[in-house]
Parts: C-alpha cells; structure tokens; sequence
C-alpha cells in the first residue's frame, strides 16, 4: 500500500513547476548580455548625460561691455566687485557690436567726469538684460556713495531634492522598471509562441497560470538590485540621497514592477510575432514616457490631461517615488498612487490570464 502524501509535501510539489520555471527564467536572463546591459547599463548611462546636462552650475554671470573712456578703469574696478558680473572693457563699436550679437546684455557708456550721467544700452525684450541694467545700476550707485536706509541680509534657502538630477532619478527608475517588466514578459512570451515553444509546453502537464506567474516572480527577482545600482550610482556620482526610507522605496518599486508586469503580460495574451509585440509595447510605454514625468514634468501639460496622467501606472509609481525619495514621505501616505497600481495590476493580469492562448 503507498503511503499518503502530506498536506506540505503536496504543496511543494504543486509549486516545484512554478518554481523551475522562474529559475529558467532567471538562466536566460543571464545568459542574454544585452538584456542585463538594457536592465543595469542603460539607465546609469541616462543619468550620467542628463545629470550632467542639467547640472547646477550657480547662478549664471551677466556679460556687461564698459565704453572705453576716462572712466572706464574706475566703472570696471567699481562692476567687477560683484561676483554676478561678467565685465569687459571695449572701443564704443565693439561694445555696440557685442551688443547687436547678444554676446552682452548691457553696454555701460560712462561720462567723462563723475557727476556726468551714465547712459545704458540694452534691449528690453530680452528679461536678463533687465536684470543686468538693476545689477550695474546698484552697484555703480553704491560705489558712488548711496547708502541703504533698511539694513537687509541673506539667507540661501537650498530645497532638499530640488535638482534636476535628484528630481529625474526616481523617473528614471519607473521607466527602467516599465520597460523591463513589457520588454522581459512581452518580448520573450510572444517570441516563444513564434519559435513554436509555447505549443510543446501546452503539452506538458504546467499550468498556464504557473507559466506567466514565473515571468513575474523572475522580474521581481531583478528588483533590489536594479534599484541599489541605480542609487548609489546616483549618489556617488551627483549627491542624490533619498530622504525618505530605502524599505520604502525598495517595496514600491517592487509593487510598481508587479503592476506593471500585467502590462507586459496582457501585450503578450495573443500577439502572434515580434513585430506585433513591439508595435505594442511601444504603444504602451511611449506615450507614458511623454506624459509620466519621466525627463520633464507632467505640470508642463494642461489641467484637464492631469487626471489622466495621474491614473496611469507609471505617472502613479513616478509620483509615490518621487514624494518618498525626494520628499521623505510615507509610503503608507501615497494611498491613491498605491491604489492606481493594484488596479492595474489585478485588472490587467486578470485580462490576461484570460486572454493568453499557447499558439
């Protein structure tokens, strides 16, 4: 007489294809250097060159052009001992040209003598050359004697997470996030059915709900480490801290590539070739690169495409990140981005377990 098998033991033979499945998930990742490139590399080589092209510099010089004349020594000592200004020293027609070529905002023409009148060339149009004008005027005024009435001071205000940098890392790692959960899930499944691999394993005894669940558990897999790169190369290369807690991160970002792994599965159900896979991943993840705040913010389009933005998985995941990286929110504070995600994700993982067809 055979022996009855346990409740657990059972269980763990239930789950052994699921678990196999997800190694061989695994493997193939591994073996595949352009898909750990795309995972890990690409977006380290994004930040660098949009780091670097936004990075904060200070506050920009004023190019002033001083006529050349009796006082030009004495205006030029007087302008160059404010930081902000960028002064030179010209023939009345250099300045001018200078002037006409926009290579200076303002052209000071001082009189001969010190109570004679200082005449300022600039055009009105351009707002810094508005600027220019207040800034020399002040300092001129100042050297001339005038003193102020109301004693001031200043005090720099540096907003935490208010660079450009600090603001496009965490949307960064939601596209990293997005397109590998569609591009490892879609990708892989519908060149499978056109190899003719997904009729032979309709064959076996698997369950299709253990096929898909292992591309989704492989993926999650990939997680923390595609986060812990992403950030500490961040930080050690432009200062990015994340004020908020790493646990939170590390479970959102973990919940936002579960959500969007249904996406990639539902691209996957019944696309027959690569083309048709492709033509729709990218239906799916452009416009949201555009529209999500993924390199510029999304408050750039108007009021009424707001709602839309927010419901869409990755404007929800780039919004709770950014308040729990940048802000040092809660992650138990982004309710309604959180909300988002788990309704895409039952809701587009359902529609495709249902779809899904081997051939």
């Amino acid at each position: 007489m055979s022996e009855a098998r346990s409740p657990s033991s059972s269980a763990r033979s239930s789950l052994a294809p699921l678990r196999e499945l997800t190694m061989a998930r695994i493997r193939e990742f591994g073996r595949e250097r352009g898909a750990v490139f795309w995972t890990f590399g690409f977006p380290l080589l994004i930040t660098v060159a949009l780091g670097i092209a936004f990075r904060s510099p200070g506050p920009p010089r004023l190019p002033v052009v001083v006529v050349d004349g009796p006082r030009a020594a004495e205006v030029r000592r007087a302008l160059e001992a404010d930081p902000g200004l960028e002064v030179a020293v010209l023939p009345a027609d250099q300045a001018g040209a200078r002037l006409r070529a926009a290579a200076a905002l303002l052209v000071v023409e001082p009189g001969a003598g010190a109570a004679d009148r200082v005449t300022y060339r600039f055009d009105p149009s351009r707002p810094e050359a508005l600027g220019a004008r207040r800034e020399v005027d002040d300092r001129l005024q100042r050297a001339a004697g005038r003193a102020d009435v109301v004693p001031t001071a200043d005090a720099t205000a540096i907003a935490r997470g208010g660079r450009y940098v600090d603001w496009m890392v965490p949307g960064l790692l939601g596209m990293q996030l997005l397109s590998g959960a569609l591009w490892g899930n879609a990708w892989n499944i519908v060149t499978a059915r056109q190899r003719r691999l997904l009729k032979r394993l309709a064959a076996t005894p698997m369950q299709r709900a253990h096929y898909l669940m292992s591309f989704r558990l492989a993926g999650l897999l990939f997680v923390p480490a595609q986060v812990l790169v992403l950030f500490v190369f961040a930080r050690l290369t432009f200062g990015v801290h994340v004020h908020g807690s790493p646990v939170a991160v590390l479970a959102l970002a973990i919940f936002g590539s579960w959500s969007f792994a249904g996406l990639g599965l539902l691209c996957a159900a019944r696309a027959q070739n690569s083309e048709t896979a492709n033509g729709l991943i990218n239906l799916v993840t452009l416009p949201m690169y555009i529209l999500c705040g993924v390199f510029f913010s999304s408050s750039r389009f108007p009021a009424a495409m707001q709602p839309v933005i927010r419901i869409l998985p990755l404007g929800a995941f780039n919004e709770a990140m950014r308040h729990v990286v940048n802000d040092g929110a809660s992650i138990f504070a982004q309710g309604f981005p959180l909300g988002v995600l788990l309704a895409w994700a039952v809701v587009s993982s359902a529609v495709a377990l249902r779809l899904f067809r081997w051939t």
